[in-house]
């Protein structure tokens, strides 16, 4: 008669499963979007190679910039680099690197294995910087134009179509 107790976990990981799967459907987790237009953080970051510090509101150079938060530590960071190391390439001096909450030689190894896409790299040692950006996790892209405004966010690894939205973020 109590036999129906035992249905309970089965019925409990079938409303998980159902839950997980409508959040794995939804278009915009992982992904790119255009958010809202919002300031880009005014903290300023310990340079890795260098002394100094480097902020991105507004950019070093001066116009539109890609600021990438990676770590080390973080597979996707490896898959999507190429991409970035082909970006590099096409808009010279407009990419920078923030690394996240990752040691200092880790970063530099990590960096000389793949290339450094980066104009400058600054250190998140403690994550603040990246909770100041809105990070939801590394890998983040985040394009910020002349004026320090965040124009677009991209969540997750760059991918071909994230890429050609960076591209197009670039050339506003």
């Amino acid at each position: 008669m109590k036999r129906w107790i035992y249905a309970i976990p089965i019925i409990v990981l079938a409303i998980i499963g159902v839950i997980t799967a409508f959040q794995l459907a939804d278009p915009e987790k992982p992904g790119f979007a255009i958010s809202e237009l919002r300031p880009a953080p005014e903290r300023a970051f310990p340079l890795l190679y260098d002394e100094g510090e480097i902020a991105f509101a507004p950019p070093p150079s001066g116009e539109t910039s890609v600021v990438n938060l990676f770590a080390s530590w973080c597979a996707p960071c490896r898959v999507e680099h190429p991409l970035l190391m082909s970006l590099a390439e096409d808009v010279p001096g407009q990419i920078y690197g923030l690394a996240y909450k990752d040691a200092r030689a880790d970063t530099h190894a990590f960096l000389t294995e793949l290339g450094d896409p980066y104009e400058a790299v600054g250190v998140d040692a403690d994550g603040r910087g990246g909770l100041d950006f809105g990070l939801t996790g590394v890998p983040e892209t985040f394009v910020i134009n002349s004026e320090g405004t965040v124009i677009l966010h991209i969540r997750g690894p760059l991918e071909e179509d994230s890429l050609d939205a960076v591209r197009e973020a670039l050339r506003q």
